[in-house]
C-alpha cells in the first residue's frame, strides 16, 4: 500500500492541475453551494425509507409529509445547481475577463434554471413532470449552466447588447444589456431540446440512457457487469447522476432477473442470475455509488484528518442506508482526483466478486425486490434466503473495498494534515504570543522616541495624498488571518498611520477584493498565489505572499506589520 501512496503523492501536482480547471471549479463550487440542501433532505429520506425495512409501517399522512419535504428540497437539486453552478463558472470567468466587461452573475443564474427546464424537464397536461428536476436532471444541469455563462462572455466581449442612455439607472440599464445574452442562452438549450426530442424521442436528460441501452443486450458477463459498474460510478465523478444514465436502460433485465430467480428458487432450482436490481444496491453500490460504504469507517478510524474524521462520523449513517451524498461532496470525493480509482474500481471489484460467489461458489441469486436504502451487508444476506455464504460474501467485499480506498485516503489525508498542521502551528504561536503584544505594547507607551529613516520618509511621502491603506488578509479559514489583520489594526492606532485591515478566507474573498488596495496571502495559502495573482494584476491591486516565520513575527509586533505593508505599497 505504501507503493501505491507514494504513486498518488508524485502525481499530486498533476491531481491539482485537473482541480484547478475553471469547469470542474464551478461544479465542485456549485455543488458545495447546494450541500446544506443535500444535508437537510438526506435526513427526512432516512426517515421515510428505513422503518420498513425492519417491517414498521409509517402513518401515510406522515409518511407522505417526509417525501414531500424530501421532494421539495433534494428532488429539486439539479435545478438548483443548474444556477449555482453557473454563477461559480461566470464568478471565475469574470477574473480573466477584459477591464470594464462584467458578467451579471445573478442573470447567468437565471438563465441557467430556465435553460435546465428547457432540457430536462417535460410537461404534460399541464404540469411539469419531476424526475429529473433531482439528481436525475444534473447532467442538463452543467450542460445549461456552460451554455449560459458562455454565451454571456460571448456577448459582453463583443459588446453585442442593448444600450440605455446614461441617465437611466444603472440596475435598469443591466437589465437591458443581459436581454440579448440571456435570450441566446435560453434559445440554444431550447434548440437542444428540440433536436434531443426529434432524434431519440426524449428530453436531452435521457439522451446518455437512451443511447447506451441497446449496449446493455446480455450484460450478464463478467465483462459486462463490470463495463456497467465501471460507468455508473464514473458518470457519477464527474457530477452525472450515474444511475439515471445507465440503469434505465437495464430495468427489464434487472427487474425480469429477480423474477427469474425467485421462480427458479421455488421449483428448487440454483437462482443463477447476477444482474438484477439489489445486486446493484447492495453489491454493485454497496453504501451508495462507488461501493463507499467502508469509507466513513476508514475516516474515523484510521485518518488523522479532522477534516476527514468529521465528515466520517457526519456521513457513516447515511453511507450505511445507501445516502451517500454527504460523503462525496464534503469530503469531497466527487471531482477530486485522489478518488476516482478507487472509486471506480470498488464497485468493478465487487461486481466481479459476486457474480463469483454465485456461478461458481452457489451461492443464490437475488430473488426479492428490498428497499434500496437497506443496508447492503444486511440487504445482500436477506436476499439470498439468509445463507451463511452470503455473510462471507459480504464480509470479503468490505475488506476488498477496504483494500481499494485506504491507500487513497490515506494519501489525501496526508495533504489534509499537513495543511491542517501549518493552520494549527501558525495559530498556536500566534496565541502564545498574546503575552508578548501587551509587553511590546509597555515598551512603546513607556519609549515613545523612534528612529525615523529615510525610508520611513520615503513611505510617508508616498502615502501622503492618499486615503488609508485598505489591506485584506488572506488564510484559509479566516483564523490566521484574523490574527495578522488585528495586528494591523492595532498597529495603526498605535503609530497613527492610515491603515485599515480586514481578515478573509481564500475562495470567499473574490466579491470583497476589489474593496482592497493590498491583498497579503498567508502561508497556507501561498500555493494559490499565481491563481490570485491574475485578479489583483487585473484590479491594480498590491499581492504580498508571507513565510511562515515572517508572518508570525508580523502579528507580534503590530508597529512592524504597519511598516511592512507600507513599505510594500510603496515599491
Amino acid at each position: 500500500m505504501n507503493v501505491i501512496i507514494q504513486q498518488i503523492e508524485k502525481r499530486q501536482a498533476f491531481f491539482q492541475k485537473i482541480s484547478k480547471n475553471i469547469y470542474l471549479m464551478a461544479i465542485k463550487d456549485g455543488f458545495l453551494a447546494a450541500m446544506p440542501v443535500i444535508l437537510f433532505s438526506s435526513i427526512f429520506i432516512l426517515c421515510a425509507a428505513i422503518p420498513p425495512i425492519f417491517g414498521l409501517t409509517i402513518p401515510a399522512g406522515i409518511e407522505a409529509w417526509l417525501w414531500k419535504i424530501y421532494d421539495y428540497t433534494m428532488g429539486i437539486v439539479g435545478m438548483l445547481v443548474a444556477g449555482t453552478t453557473a454563477r461559480c463558472l461566470a464568478g471565475n470567468m469574470n477574473r480573466k475577463m477584459p477591464d470594464g466587461k462584467v458578467i451579471n452573475e445573478t442573470s447567468v443564474m437565471l438563465a441557467a434554471t430556465c435553460g435546465f427546464l428547457l432540457l430536462a424537464i417535460t410537461k404534460t397536461d399541464g404540469a411539469f413532470f419531476a424526475d429529473y428536476m433531482g439528481t436525475k436532471g444534473i447532467l442538463s444541469a452543467f450542460v445549461s449552466a456552460f451554455i449560459t455563462v458562455n454565451m454571456y462572455k460571448f456577448c459582453i466581449i463583443r459588446d453585442i447588447t442593448i444600450k440605455m442612455p446614461k441617465e437611466v439607472p444603472g440596475t435598469i440599464a443591466q437589465n437591458f444589456r443581459d436581454v440579448f445574452p440571456f435570450s441566446f442562452s435560453v434559445f440554444i438549450c431550447a434548440m437542444i431540446d428540440i433536436l434531443a426530442r426529434n432524434f431519440i424521442n426524449a428530453p436531452f436528460g435521457e439522451v446518455f440512457s437512451k443511447l447506451l441501452s441497446p449496449l446493455f443486450a446480455g450484460a450478464e458477463s463478467y465483462f459486462g457487469l463490470a463495463i456497467i459498474w465501471f460507468l455508473i460510478p464514473m458518470f457519477w465523478f464527474v457530477g452525472v447522476h450515474g444511475p439515471s444514465v445507465v440503469k434505465p436502460g437495464l430495468s427489464a433485465a434487472l427487474y425480469g432477473n429477480t423474477e427469474a430467480n425467485l421462480k427458479i428458487f421455488t421449483e428448487g432450482g440454483h437462482p443463477n442470475h447476477a444482474l438484477t436490481e439489489n445486486f446493484g444496491n447492495f453489491i454493485g453500490e454497496l453504501g451508495g455509488t462507488g461501493a463507499t460504504f467502508i469509507v466513513p469507517i476508514i475516516f474515523i478510524l484510521l485518518m488523522r484528518s479532522k477534516q476527514l474524521k468529521a465528515v466520517g462520523k457526519a456521513s457513516i449513517i447515511p453511507v450505511m442506508f445507501a445516502v451517500n451524498e454527504p460523503l462525496l461532496f464534503a469530503a469531497p470525493i466527487i471531482l477530486n482526483p485522489y478518488f476516482f480509482v478507487p472509486f471506480c474500481l470498488a464497485p468493478i471489484a465487487n461486481v466481479l466478486i459476486g457474480k463469483f460467489f454465485i456461478s461458481v461458489l452457489g451461492m443464490n441469486g437475488f430473488m426479492y425486490i428490498l428497499p434500496w436504502a437497506t443496508p447492503g451487508p444486511i440487504g445482500t444476506v436477506m436476499n439470498t434466503g439468509f445463507q451463511p455464504i452470503s455473510i462471507v460474501l459480504s464480509l470479503v467485499l468490505l475488506a476488498v473495498d477496504f483494500m481499494i480506498y485506504y491507500p487513497f485516503c490515506k494519501a489525501y489525508d496526508k495533504v489534509l494534515v499537513a495543511q491542517e498542521a501549518e493552520r494549527v502551528e501558525e495559530i498556536a504561536e500566534v496565541e502564545e504570543a498574546i503575552p508578548e503584544l501587551s509587553n511590546a505594547q509597555a515598551v512603546k507607551l513607556v519609549d515613545k522616541s523612534e528612529t525615523v529613516t529615510s525610508d520611513d520618509l520615503e513611505i510617508e511621502q508616498a502615502l501622503a495624498q492618499e486615503d488609508d491603506l485598505k489591506v485584506l488578509v488572506l488564510c484559509a479559514g479566516a483564523g490566521t488571518s484574523a490574527m495578522l489583520a488585528n495586528a494591523l489594526e492595532e498597529g495603526a492606532k498605535e503609530t497613527g498611520k492610515h491603515v485599515v485591515a480586514k481578515a478573509g478566507a481564500y475562495g470567499s474573498h473574490y466579491d470583497i477584493m476589489p474593496n482592497f488596495d493590498m491583498v497579503v496571502l498567508a502561508p497556507q495559502v501561498n500555493s494559490y498565489y499565481d491563481d490570485i495573482k491574475t485578479d489583483t494584476d487585473r484590479l491594480g491591486i498590491k499581492l504580498i505572499a508571507t513565510k511562515g516565520a515572517e508572518y508570525i513575527k508580523l502579528t507580534r509586533d503590530p508597529a512592524g506589520a504597519i511598516k511592512f505593508v507600507l513599505n510594500e505599497a510603496s515599491k
